[in-house]
């Protein structure tokens, strides 16, 4: 079946392998969906941190670290930075919360990793790049029937391994001087190649709204605002600066006295 996250093959394969595997998982086990999407990310960063030289490694490499440093953030620009951190979030939700997590926590992180694989395409690819009208198909993610589900407790000993096993970008990039030649060469490669993909606009559907508006929700959320009935949103008010004095506010937050 084909992916969603197929452009990534020829020059990020290592970021292809947990984007599918969230994509395949999205439906028949959300909480490993989310994990995969945030390894998924975890590996794009590491390969940014590692290939751009204008990207400078903060104090530490975690991936909260990584994302919260100014030059990846003016890299990569407000809206990538709140569907990374959204996916992030939804991450860490799954490795270290007994809470549940549903289907449609699972599509937000793997949708918004389209996004990002879709920027780091087209912003570092040296080859055939995907098109900007390319939409994040959602038929393309596997209905089948619900497989065991990997626990918490498997989820988190994999996270462990992973962190075991990963290369160490403190140590890799401590010194300039001190980057192999092949490292040197690759660097120089993906700097034209970023010089050269800046003259073309990106024109590319960021879902810009849906993307503050999960996050929105994602905040409320961890503050103990579940919004689950409909008075919730949209609510009906008058007073506005309208024709007809009428409009509605997005969110409406209930106190436990019903005010």
């Amino acid at each position: 079946m084909t992916s969603n996250f197929h452009f990534l093959a020829a020059e990020w394969p290592e970021v292809l392998e947990p984007a599918t595997k969230a994509e395949s998982l999205a439906y028949s086990d959300p909480r490993a969906a989310c994990f995969y999407a945030r390894r998924a990310l975890e590996m794009a960063m590491a390969w940014l941190y590692k290939h751009d030289a204008a990207l400078r490694l903060p104090y530490q490499d975690s991936l909260n670290a990584l994302l919260h440093e100014p030059t990846f953030r003016n890299t990569a620009g407000e809206e990538i930075f709140l569907k990374a951190k959204i996916i992030k979030d939804l991450g860490n939700h799954a490795v270290h919360s007994k809470r549940p997590i549903f289907e449609e926590d699972s599509y937000i992180a793997v949708r918004e990793f389209f996004h990002i694989a879709y920027w780091v395409a087209h912003t570092y690819g040296r080859g055939e790049k995907p098109s900007p009208d390319v939409r994040f198909d959602a038929s393309l993610i596997p209905k089948v029937p619900a497989l065991p589900k990997q626990t918490l407790e498997e989820l988190q000993r994999i996270a462990a391994d992973n962190r075991d096993k990963d290369e160490k970008l403190t140590f890799l990039l401590a010194d300039n001087k001190s980057l192999s030649e092949e490292l040197q060469i690759l660097r120089a490669a993906v700097a034209e190649a970023k010089r050269r993909n800046a003259a073309e606009p990106d024109t590319h559907d960021y879902t810009e709204e849906e993307t503050r508006l999960k996050q929105i929700d994602w905040a409320l959320d961890r503050a103990g605002w579940n919004l689950t009935q409909k008075r919730d949103r949209e609510f009906p008010v008058t007073g506005m600066l309208t024709e007809s004095d009428q409009g509605f506010v997005d969110y409406m937050l209930w106190g436990d006295n019903g005010l």
